[in-house]
């Protein structure tokens, strides 16, 4: 479901059916299931209004994108000690404001790398496209694990506050953000995308335990709700359960946490709902923590992303005000109740400005809150 996502740019152990209806919700709370946001833009062109919101929403966690290419990127040359994060190739200075703001108010970050640079590539270039070495991705995120340590002091003197929650890459079982998805050898088609995620994981992962700072979490994954499996279609990609079966198949070993984004497929869709085939939302979340568990033993899961858009402003894909509100409240509940999630993330404080883009916010673009501000706050936390 990344299409309109795209432009900003990211179950089930059943309990007992007597746990399940009779478990307060304040336990189930202090069961330690973190409630957050993505928002990609409002902490950074607006920290002085985000911030204080989220605290009132009581806000524990929040992804942001570390860009190691692109326009926002930190490493746009290629780095000389690439290890090292005060080489002057990098700069960091966008997603050193956010981390240092989010102390102020108690929150933690989580960056999600992203993104290659044309300098680590060769051939096709594009921030989808992995790196033609996968060490200088590794590199990359040594770099950041040592400058997010707690302890990096900069040339101001200001020591910088603690990252520990770290996502390789975004949605790589989708073409926006991982190319090629597929690729035809010896006339079979083979999903090569997961190959080179098993890379690009491997690399995020290794790098940022390499620093040994205690209470590092590398989640991999971030999966798409969907996937069509058709490698001869105009934009293949890759459902989410065999994506994961996949990257087992090509030796990914090493990750701590699995992250999946089960968003709805439709907006007759409630949370609970059924999806259709290769699709995998809270609806029948189950079916992939339990692969899960069969392929890597009791590895959590983390949503990193989910949201309902509003009608208005957007007539196809939305649903009423109200109905985001109490959707919202469903799905909060409904991960809450397995203990295989620890973290979920709403996508978007705010809606964008363009229809073109994504409405799932607490709030208006022109700043008016929805009924799922209130919902969101009520969450226990």
């Amino acid at each position: 479901m990344g299409s309109k996502r795209i432009g900003i740019a990211l179950i089930t152990i059943v309990l007992s059916a007597v746990a399940a209806t009779a478990r307060p919700e304040n336990a189930l709370a202090a069961r330690g299931m973190m409630n957050g946001i993505y928002d990609p833009v409002q902490p950074i062109i607006a920290p002085d209004k985000t911030f204080p919101t989220l605290m009132k929403l009581h806000v524990k966690v929040i992804r942001m994108p570390l860009g190691w290419g692109g326009a926002q990127g930190v490493a746009k040359k290629r780095p000389v000690h690439p290890t090292d994060p005060a080489d002057p190739a990098y700069d960091w200075d966008m997603y050193d404001r956010v981390v240092v703001n989010a102390k102020k108010y108690k929150i933690q970050v989580l960056y999600s790398i992203y993104g290659t640079p044309r300098w680590a590539q060769t051939g096709k270039k594009g921030l989808n496209r992995a790196p033609t070495k996968m060490v200088d991705l590794r590199r990359f995120a040594v770099a950041a694990a040592k400058r997010y340590s707690g302890s990096f002091k900069r040339s101001d003197d200001t020591v910088l506050p603690a990252v520990r929650k770290w996502l390789a890459w975004n949605e790589p079982n989708n073409p926006y953000f991982l190319k090629p998805q597929w690729a035809k050898i010896g006339g079979r088609y083979f999903p090569v995308a997961a190959r080179t995620y098993a890379g690009i994981c491997t690399a995020v992962w290794s790098g940022i335990h390499s620093t040994h700072l205690k209470g590092e979490v590398v989640a991999c994954g971030s999966t798409d709700s969907y996937g069509n499996n058709a490698p001869r279609l105009s934009r293949p990609s890759i459902s989410p359960t065999r994506f994961l079966r996949e990257v087992k198949r090509y030796g990914l070993r090493h990750f701590d946490v699995w992250a999946h984004h089960p968003y709805y497929r439709k907006p007759s869709q409630s949370p609970g709902a059924k999806p259709g085939p290769n699709t995998v939302t809270l609806g029948n979340i189950g079916v992939l923590t339990n692969l899960l568990g069969r392929l890597y033993g009791p590895k959590k899961l983390w949503i990193t992303e989910y949201g309902y858009q509003t009608r208005p402003p957007d007539p196809l894909f939305g649903v009423s005000w109200v109905k985001q509100a109490r959707y919202l409240t469903q799905a909060y509940r409904i991960a809450r109740r397995n203990p295989r999630i620890t973290m979920m993330l709403w996508f978007l404080l705010r809606d964008e400005p363009r229809l073109s883009g994504w409405q799932s916010g607490l709030f208006t673009a022109g700043g008016k809150r929805k009924p799922a501000y209130s919902a969101f706050a009520r969450l226990p936390h």
